[in-house]
C-alpha cells in the first residue's frame, strides 16, 4: 500500500515546507501519500476490530489533516511533515478516550496509544484505580509483550499532587502522571512491508489490556 515515494514525499516536504512547493506537488501528495495512507489506516482498523469490535470509525474519522494551524504558533510553516491517525471508536471525535496512535514521518514510525488527553475528573478516576489496585496496574505495564514493544508508560507529571494522592504516590510514583501513554519508535522502513497493517496491529493489541484498565476506570 505504501511505497518508497510515500517516505520520499515526506522527506522532500520537510525540506520544502511552503505553499508553492506543495501546490506543485499536490497531485503527487494525493496519489503517493493521502490515498495510500487512507487505505493503510483502513486496513489497520480492520485488524484492530478483531480485538476492539466497538471501533466503528472510518479512516477519514481518524486521520489528521496535513495542514498546520499556525494562528498561535511562532512556527509558520504551513504543513505537517508527518501523517498521523488517532484510532479510537470514533476517531478524532473522542480523542479523550483511551485508544491507539499511528504516526509516520521520514526517519520515524511511531505506534502507541493509551490515555493521552485526560481532563481533571478522568485523571482522578485513573489515579484512583491505580491506587486501589496497584498490583494489577504493575502487572499490565510489566507484562512481557508490553515491555518488549513499549518499554514503559510515558507522559507529563504533576510536581504537586492532589491531597488524596500525596501519600500513595510515595509507593506508586506513576500516580504522578497526568498522561498515561505508551509509544514505540520504529524504523519507518517497516511501513513498506506488505504485512504492515498486521505488524502495526500487534503493537496495538499489546496495549489493549492497559487501555481496558483505563476505560474501566474512566467508565
Amino acid at each position: 500500500m505504501l511505497n518508497n515515494d510515500f517516505l520520499q514525499f515526506l522527506y522532500e516536504l520537510s525540506q520544502n515546507n511552503n505553499r508553492d512547493w506543495f501546490e506543485k506537488n499536490k497531485k503527487r501528495y494525493e496519489s503517493s501519500v493521502k490515498k495510500p495512507f487512507e487505505e493503510t489506516v483502513g486496513a489497520v482498523l480492520e485488524r484492530i476490530r478483531s480485538f476492539e469490535p466497538g471501533f466503528t470509525a472510518t479512516p477519514k474519522d481518524c486521520i489528521f489533516r496535513i495542514y498546520r494551524d499556525t494562528r498561535f504558533s511562532a512556527d509558520k510553516t504551513p504543513y505537517k511533515t508527518h501523517v498521523g491517525a488517532v484510532l479510537t471508536s470514533q476517531g478524532r471525535k473522542n480523542m479523550d478516550q483511551p485508544g491507539y496512535y499511528l504516526h509516520i514521518e521520514f526517519g520515524n514510525l511511531m505506534l502507541g496509544g493509551g490515555a493521552y488527553f485526560l481532563d481533571k475528573e478522568p485523571l482522578r478516576k485513573v489515579r484512583t484505580a491505580i491506587m486501589q489496585d496497584p498490583g494489577t496496574f504493575r502487572d499490565l505495564v510489566g507484562s512481557k509483550d508490553f515491555v518488549e514493544k513499549f518499554a514503559e508508560i510515558k507522559g507529563e507529571k504533576n510536581k504537586v499532587m492532589p491531597p488524596e494522592f500525596k501519600e500513595a504516590v510515595k509507593s506508586e510514583p506513576m500516580l504522578a502522571h497526568k498522561q498515561f501513554y505508551f509509544m514505540a519508535e520504529i524504523d519507518p522502513e517497516n511501513v513498506l512491508r506488505p504485512d504492515f497493517p498486521d505488524f502495526a496491529a500487534t503493537y496495538f493489541k499489546a496495549g489493549k489490556p492497559l487501555n481496558d484498565f483505563f476505560r474501566a476506570a474512566i467508565g
